[in-house]
């Protein structure tokens, strides 16, 4: 494309601070728009997967984010009360160099912040885009919630998640389809826990608790996990005016041993609700719009790839803005290169998630007897580790070099592994 572009990028999370670092690294020029006047981290830990260290790597912020997180090398899951084994997956079936990471949303923001103030981004807060016009050339116009109309731009990118208000300019929108089932977190100590990977316990399909060794956050230096516990949303409040002793017995009655762990956890005000929903563009741009991440394709986080995806869509919108010839084709050509692997973990994670989070008891007794068993065969086990991983694009085919391709390495060997094995 001939010249760089005028873009704004709504959202200041994850997903749009990294659009801006790739996107500006184009040679465009970039504005981030956030709604919240003091931008900061909303959630909680999360992984990122090793296509998402490749793409930290490729805006040189890898190091920064193993500096703060937790590496995560497998997966192990219990059932209670029979104690049968659910999962233990580890990323060295696929390849030895391959890991995950675990960090908190506090300091994968820091580091992506510090990414952009480094380029020198402009960023703009309080600044809540709700829809846009059009100018007299035909360039998109950020209109807020005010009703203000923003500078003109040749591109708007919306990375403003799940509650997207820019989602009904897409082609073909969708409305997202609530989960019943959500989890509350908090954040506790890491100190007696296995570092190295993410646990859980399962009672059925009913009940979950897991906890996700997260390293530290910016300012402090104690490492801390996250602990969750699955719920339907609509007992919520049933849970908060039970109080904390209740939960606590029932925490402990699925884990036991972590009664040090959640000995901070004092009142039920600590434990944060969240709230998933489960909706798929099928077309992620409309007229000089794109959508990355969640605004083009949420879900639950049983398979802890979102913000891996996110990344991934930020790199792939700019390198199909810098091999197209015009706008319309380059968001053709971006959706294009995401579609074989959004559409692949969305189905997966819908897939999935009832085995995890449903009040159908069949479900649990047949995930209890079938997943780890599984495993005894290696080519199963390895698929399903790569799932896991990131790295798939459907049940019968690896990640091709098109979706990691232009993602450079920085020093993580998990990067190095990730892009080995999308070029097999």
């Amino acid at each position: 494309m001939a010249g760089p572009l005028s873009i704004a990028v709504c959202g200041a999370g994850p997903a749009g601070l990294a659009a801006a670092c790739f996107l500006h690294d184009a040679g465009h020029r970039v504005r981030l728009l956030e709604r919240v006047p003091a931008p900061r981290p909303i959630g909680a830990g999360l992984m990122l997967q090793p296509a998402g260290l490749a793409a930290l790597g490729r805006i040189g912020a890898l190091d920064a984010a193993l500096g703060y997180g937790q590496r995560i090398d497998g997966l192990y899951a219990r059932s209670q009360p029979s104690g049968r084994v659910v999962f233990d997956l580890r990323y060295a079936v696929v390849d030895p160099a391959l890991h995950g990471l675990a960090i908190h949303r506090a300091a994968i923001f820091d580091v992506l912040w510090q990414a952009a103030a480094s380029r020198h981004i402009l960023v703009e807060t309080g600044v809540e885009v709700t829809t846009l016009a059009v100018d007299a050339a035909g360039r998109p116009v950020p209109v807020t919630a005010a009703g203000r109309r923003l500078e003109p731009v040749d591109l708007v990118v919306d990375a403003t998640g799940s509650g997207s208000a820019l989602r009904p300019l897409a082609h073909a929108p969708v409305r997202p389809r609530p989960y019943a089932y959500g989890a509350v977190w908090a954040t506790v100590p890491a100190a007696g826990l296995r570092l190295d990977r993410l646990e859980q316990r399962f009672r059925s399909a009913r009940e979950m608790l897991g906890l996700l060794p997260v390293g530290r956050m910016p300012g402090d230096g104690v490492p801390r996990a996250i602990l969750f516990w699955s719920l339907r949303v609509a007992d919520h409040p049933a849970l908060m005016a039970a109080g904390i002793a209740a939960w606590r017995r029932r925490v402990l009655d699925l884990w036991p041993e972590i009664e040090p762990t959640i000995a901070g956890i004092t009142d039920t005000a600590q434990l944060t609700l969240a709230r998933y929903a489960q909706a798929t563009l099928p077309h992620p741009f409309g007229d000089r719009i794109a959508f990355i991440g969640d605004a083009a394709h949420s879900t639950s986080p049983q398979l802890g790839a979102g913000v891996t995806m996110a990344m991934l869509d930020g790199a792939a919108l700019a390198d199909a803005l810098a091999a197209a010839t015009d706008i319309p084709a380059a968001l053709a050509a971006y959706a294009a290169r995401r579609r074989r692997h959004i559409r692949f973990y969305q189905r997966m994670s819908a897939l999935l998630t009832p085995a995890f989070q449903s009040d159908r008891r069949w479900i649990g007794a047949l995930r209890d007897r079938t997943f780890h068993p599984s495993t005894r065969l290696p080519w199963l086990r390895r698929r399903m580790v790569e799932t896991f991983a990131g790295l798939a694009l459907g049940p019968f085919t690896r990640t091709d070099p098109e979706m990691l391709a232009g993602l450079p390495l920085s020093t993580a060997d998990s990067a190095s592994g990730a892009l080995k094995i999308a070029r097999e």
